[in-house]
Parts: C-alpha cells; sequence; structure tokens
C-alpha cells in the first residue's frame, strides 16, 4: 500500500496526466494565446469544475490538503474521466469508490401496470436516471426507437441525444434537448459519485457533440409539467400537453402522461421543456 507522500505524489501525476489530454476545444473554452505546454491550464480545469484556481493548483502539488469528494467527482467531470479513472481519482485522494447501485431501479407491479391502464395516451415511468421503468404501446409508437431489446434499461437522455430519429421526432429539438440536459445536471448534482449518472453522462459526451458543447455551459432546470410539440408516425406534428406525476414511495421515480391538446396548426407551437 503506498504510503501517504507516495500517494499524493501519484495523485498529481494523475491529474497532470489527465489536464494535459484535454484540449479547449474539447470542452468549450476558446483559445488565448501560444500554449507552452498541452492541454488545459490549471485555471481552466478550476473553473470548469467551480474551484478555486489555486486550491487546485496545490492540490496539482502534491501538498498536503484535504479533498472531499464532491470536489472530486466535480473534477472527475471536468476531466471527463471514465468509472475506472474516476475510482482511481477516489482511491489516490484516501476515499473509497462507491459501491455499485443495481443497474435496474426497482419498480414495484402495481405502479408498472399504470401506464398500460393510460393506453391510448402515450405514458411511461421514469427512474431518476431518466431510465424508462414502464411504458405502453402509445409511447412505444410515439418515441420509435426509445424501448430496446438492449442490455440495458432504455433511457430518455440517452434516445433524445444518441438516437438520429428523435431529432424528427421532437419538432424543437435544440430547446427541448438544452432543457433536458439541463434538468439532468440537476439531478446528476444531487447524485455525485452515483455510477449510473456517470456512465450515462460519460455515453452523451462520446456520442454527442451538442452534449460536449452544452455541458460546460452548467445550465440547470427543474422536472416539470408543460406542453411539446411531437412529430406522430402516423398523424403528423400534434401538441401535446404532458403532466408528471411522481411516485409517493420513489419520488424520484415519475409517471409522464401525454394528451392530444388539439393544438395542429404551426402558430400553436407552444414546446417547453420535457419532464
Amino acid at each position: 500500500m503506498p504510503t501517504q507522500p507516495d500517494r499524493r505524489r501519484q495523485l498529481s501525476e494523475f491529474l497532470r496526466s489527465r489536464r494535459e489530454r484535454l484540449t479547449p476545444d474539447e470542452v468549450g473554452l476558446p483559445r488565448t494565446g501560444r500554449r507552452r505546454t498541452p492541454g488545459l491550464r490549471r485555471e481552466e480545469l478550476a473553473l470548469l469544475a467551480g474551484i478555486s484556481a489555486t486550491w487546485y493548483t496545490y492540490l496539482e502539488q502534491g501538498r498536503e490538503i484535504r479533498v472531499s469528494e464532491q470536489v472530486l467527482n466535480a473534477l472527475a467531470a471536468a476531466l471527463r474521466l471514465d468509472r475506472h479513472e474516476r475510482d482511481h481519482l477516489l482511491r489516490l485522494a484516501g476515499h473509497a469508490p462507491a459501491a455499485e447501485p443495481e443497474e435496474h431501479e426497482p419498480l414495484t407491479a402495481e405502479a408498472g401496470a399504470v401506464p398500460l391502464l393510460l393506453q391510448p395516451n402515450p405514458a411511461y415511468i421514469i427512474g431518476g436516471n431518466y431510465d424508462v421503468l414502464s411504458h405502453n404501446q402509445a409511447a412505444d409508437e410515439l418515441f420509435p426507437g426509445l424501448i430496446t431489446e438492449a442490455d440495458r434499461p432504455a433511457n430518455f437522455v440517452r434516445w433524445m441525444f444518441l438516437e438520429p430519429v428523435a431529432r424528427d421526432v421532437v419538432v424543437d429539438w435544440e430547446s427541448e434537448a438544452r432543457g433536458l440536459l439541463g434538468r439532468l445536471r440537476a439531478l446528476a448534482a444531487r447524485h455525485s459519485g452515483d455510477p449510473r449518472y456517470t456512465r450515462l453522462v460519460e455515453d452523451l459526451n462520446e456520442g454527442s457533440p451538442e452534449v460536449r458543447d452544452w455541458w460546460p455551459q452548467y445550465e440547470v432546470q427543474a422536472r416539470h409539467s408543460g406542453r411539446k410539440r411531437l412529430r406522430h408516425p402516423r398523424r403528423g406534428p400534434i401538441d401535446y400537453a404532458y403532466t408528471a406525476f411522481h411516485l409517493a414511495e420513489q419520488p424520484e421515480q415519475t409517471l409522464v402522461v401525454y394528451v392530444d391538446s388539439g393544438g395542429r396548426h404551426p402558430s400553436n407551437r407552444n414546446s417547453l421543456e420535457h419532464n
């Protein structure tokens, strides 16, 4: 087992190596002047992580300072570390990585049956990280490609950014996608260190140039009901009103129901944020 000074040295080297492999372009920062060393400057990384540049410099220099797990998770996100790198960072800083939660969020049979009772209105239940836990046939039709037979749960944010058909279904895709990403960031901040959120953000950053551009902007929003304009595969563009209900026993699980509000003319477009 490495000694404390050796662990601080390894932490310093690890942070420097990961900082130097990122470029300003990759994290949405402007290039400023000539750079004597590769990668991000210390103050740029500190800005992305939301910490003091002086404090980060002390950390990378291997000084004997105490680091909270919250700060380490912020650094891991700013450095775009994968799960294994993040765990390594936590260990070097003297924190044990968080235990892996259950891959499939538990949902009672009674709650899971509710979307089926709401047919023909599109309805589904999502978990805290937007995993789709239950849905009905109308939701499957309205959001093609969302429900798959993959070895992991369907996820609404992953569908929005990584499934090409989403840009056709969601009429005002950019504004809706920005709002959805802001809600994911707010939820991820409440579950700092949870691998479900870490893996989801990693997937989005890897597969979506929009996420790579927008995530560093640190926009946050809260879930709520509203209206959305969606293109139905058989009926064309429809204005939907949607309502979100939180489950009593699992408040982070949300039942979302869509109802055709009758607006079919472009002048009625009134798309607000997603659940």
